[in-house]
């Protein structure tokens, strides 16, 4: 029991110290992982065990991948593109680029979306004299939306698709609907949210018109083979659960051909990757394993199931508002594998347990936007956009994802309702 206290006293004071930015996030992660380490919850082999390596070498991958394609301009000529086609109006360019954000990330790891469409946000953004962060919030949650529309668009899906052999179609049907009116109520909602800093200078809309995004290109075969690469990369990311390949797999293969085509600088390269983002990654996995190897999650989850006193809606909206609340300040993935156990054995009880896998899907995907730690991308997106610069803080990022989940979580309990319940 006292081992139980102590993971989720540190759990809580690395969340509160990474909530306060006193100090910052990667250190505190790190910090709960030393302490985890030195009262002797976790031994360093079993603290390695609770890290996702698969995730971390999507990350690692992709970053490498993205730090050598910035060198053939290929950024600066799709910036200036998209900004001429949109005749420089900021709105446009947000709405796109949320729209193209949700749609890959639902084919796409949302991590390695973001990944590739931050730079180009920030690209555009300092081209137009406006500050990339509205945009770069609007991307953030418009991933996680899209991540949660597919049976491939985020980890948990996979799991639970397998778990109670849903089809591809089978989550279009449930969770891409949802997500589809969910992203449609947040876009017009970012409108309203950013509609005066949304504007553009008219002299730098005349200055971004008068550009030439053919000039913009720095190495023409470089940004050839980028182009290349990027759709090779996009189908293996689509078919790599078939073909029983990682998705980190993908990404490092596709980082080392890029190192060696690319003939650029390797040093400034790896220079180039988010290490704070990595490292904070690990900690944050190692201390959420804390609580896992302690029993936490698992008591959470038992808890959880005994609150409904067995009936059907009301377990399922327990589950859809749980899984919201708490993927927001916990990795989702270990929470979903401690939950999917418990509703197997239900199923095999009598109940029908279809919609609480609808719930528990949209709860902890969408959850995700809660905070900044909620998800990968929130975290990925947020490092590149301080690195250049523009620091999204904890307590900024949570005005606008809290209330997204909140929404978003909101239209799924309705639609959940009106297919299972009412």
């Amino acid at each position: 029991m006292h081992q139980e206290i102590i993971a989720i006293l540190i759990f809580v004071i690395v969340l509160v110290t990474i909530m306060s930015e006193k100090v910052h996030r990667t250190a505190a992660a790190l910090a709960g992982t030393v302490l985890l380490l030195l009262t002797g919850i976790l031994d360093v082999n079993k603290a390695i065990g609770y890290v996702d390596f698969n995730t971390i070498g999507v990350l690692v991958g992709m970053m490498l991948f993205v730090a050598v394609i910035k060198h053939s301009g290929l950024f600066e000529y799709i910036s200036i593109k998209a900004a001429k086609m949109a005749k420089g109006d900021p709105w446009k360019i947000m709405m796109a680029f949320m729209l193209i954000t949700a749609v890959c990330s639902a084919f796409l790891d949302n991590v390695t979306t973001v990944l590739l469409m931050g730079p180009m946000t920030i690209t555009i953004a300092k081209m137009m004299k406006i500050d990339p962060i509205p945009i770069l919030l609007g991307q953030i949650v418009a991933s996680n939306i899209g991540g949660t529309m597919t049976m491939i668009g985020d980890p948990p899906n996979i799991m639970i698709g397998s778990a109670a052999n849903f089809a591809f179609i089978d989550f279009i049907e449930n969770t891409g609907l949802a997500c589809a009116f969910g992203l449609a109520v947040v876009i017009i909602g970012m409108k309203f949210v950013y509609k005066k800093k949304l504007v553009a200078d008219e002299e730098a809309v005349r200055d971004i018109m008068k550009l030439d995004e053919n000039k913009a290109i720095a190495d023409r075969k470089l940004m050839h083979i980028s182009i290349f690469m990027i759709v090779m990369v996009v189908i293996a990311f689509m078919v790599h659960g078939a073909l029983g390949i990682e998705s980190s797999a993908v990404a490092l293969t596709a980082a080392v051909i890029m190192l060696i085509v690319g003939k650029q600088d390797v040093d400034e390269v790896v220079s180039d990757v988010e290490w704070p983002t990595l490292l904070f990654f690990i900690g944050l996995f190692i201390v959420v394993g804390g609580m896992v190897e302690t029993g936490v999650i698992s008591k959470l989850a038992h808890m959880i199931m005994s609150l409904s006193g067995g009936h059907l809606v009301v377990t399922m909206l327990i589950l859809l508002w749980a899984s919201a609340l708490l993927s927001a300040v916990l990795d989702n993935i270990p929470f979903v594998a401690t939950l999917i156990p418990l509703i197997v054995a239900m199923g095999k009880q009598g109940m029908d347990v279809t919609p609480l896998w609808w719930a528990i899907s949209l709860g902890a995907c969408l959850g995700g936007n809660g905070t900044q730690i909620g998800a990968s991308a929130n975290v990925v997106l947020c490092g590149i956009a301080g690195k250049n610069g523009y620091p999204i803080s904890f307590n900024q990022y949570l005005k606008v994802g809290m209330p997204v989940m909140i929404i978003t979580v909101f239209i799924a309990m309705i639609f959940l309702l009106i297919k299972f319940g009412i």
